[in-house]
C-alpha cells in the first residue's frame, strides 16, 4: 500500500517522522462508575479517583507502567483515546491539520505537560501529548 500525499500538500511537504509510543489511554464514557466497574472485574484494572479542577478522574493502572484513565463526558457512545507522546504538541497539532484532520482541542497546558486532540473522518481520534518532563527510556 503506497500512501499518498493529501490534497493540497506536495510529496516533499510529507515528512516522514519517528514512530511516537502511546502512552496512555482514556476512556470516555456517560457512565464512569460502570464502566469502571466493568474493566475493574473484566481486566483487573483498579481505578483510583483523582479529583481534578474541572471534575473528576479515574485513574487506571493497566499493566506494565503503563497508564490510562476514565473521564465521564456527553458522548453518545464510549470511545477509547490514545494519548501519543511527541516532541512538540503544536508542530504535530499542525502537521495534522494540514494531512486534513480537525482539531477538537487546540494544544493547552495541564500540570504535567501539554495536550491536544485531532480527528480525521477515516482515521478517528487521536491525542498528542508533550510531558513537561521527559522520560529518560521508552517502552518497547
Amino acid at each position: 500500500m503506497s500512501l499518498a500525499p493529501p490534497a493540497g500538500l506536495s510529496p516533499q511537504e510529507v515528512v516522514p517522522v519517528p514512530r511516537n509510543p502511546v502512552v496512555h489511554l482514556e476512556l470516555h464514557t456517560g457512565d464512569l462508575p460502570r464502566a469502571s466497574a466493568f474493566y475493574g472485574l473484566l481486566c483487573g484494572w483498579r481505578p483510583e479517583r483523582i479529583d481534578a479542577g474541572s471534575g473528576t478522574y479515574w485513574a487506571l493502572e493497566m499493566g506494565d507502567g503503563f497508564g490510562g484513565g476514565v473521564v465521564e463526558c456527553e458522548t453518545p457512545r464510549p470511545l477509547w483515546l490514545p494519548y501519543v507522546e511527541v516532541a512538540d504538541v503544536g508542530e504535530s497539532t499542525e502537521r495534522a491539520r494540514r494531512l486534513g484532520a480537525s482539531v477538537m482541542l487546540e494544544p493547552r497546558e495541564g500540570p504535567a505537560g501539554w495536550r491536544s486532540v485531532v480527528a480525521a473522518p477515516a482515521a478517528g481520534e487521536i491525542a498528542f501529548w508533550q510531558p513537561k518532563e521527559r522520560r529518560t527510556s521508552r517502552r518497547r
